[in-house]
């Protein structure tokens, strides 16, 4: 069994970030739910598409893992910032086992999301969540270098928002 990841305390970091944006465009999180489940599926192709494992036509290899982990990481920022309506305190979740092809794993990791758009709740979310989290030991990466990742990217979408992106 894998351990547990905590991502508990990254929730307070989206919180402030997601403050920050709704100062400044005037959004909610009411308004803005379905525009999130969208954009964690875009940045799920995007991460996708850094890996490179779905691309059987092609012998480049995948991005450098610092390419992978600041497109896993905008995923993150996504996951948490849905499960802050939803009333996510504690973030201590196990990956998702997969025992199949990374390609496949996403392929699942899309459809839980899917799930978590017909059903916003906190069980849903947690499963996307896992499924989400589950990726990463498929590439050997762990829950250091997603937490690292997203650090480093947090900084840049303040960055942004302090830039009028």
């Amino acid at each position: 069994m894998t351990d547990t990841f905590d991502l508990s305390p990254l929730l307070p970091l989206q919180k402030a970030l997601d403050e920050e944006i709704a100062r400044e465009h005037g959004v909610t999180y009411e308004s803005t739910s379905s525009r999130r489940i969208l954009a964690l599926l875009v940045e799920l192709g995007e991460f996708a598409n850094e890996t490179r494992s779905f691309k059987y036509w092609s012998f480049k290899g995948p991005s450098p893992k610092e390419v992978i982990l600041d497109e896993y990481a905008d995923g993150l920022h996504f996951l948490l910032s849905l499960g802050i309506p939803l009333g996510a305190k504690e973030l201590i979740l196990p990956p998702k086992e997969y025992a199949i092809p990374l390609y496949d794993a996403i392929l699942d990791v899309y459809g839980e999301v899917v799930g978590l758009s017909k059903s916003y709740d906190l069980s849903h979310y947690k499963a996307a969540f896992s499924a989400y989290l589950g990726l990463l030991p498929l590439m050997g990466y762990g829950e250091e270098d997603a937490k690292d990742a997203y650090l480093k990217k947090l900084k840049v979408n303040h960055e942004r928002q302090e830039g009028h992106y």
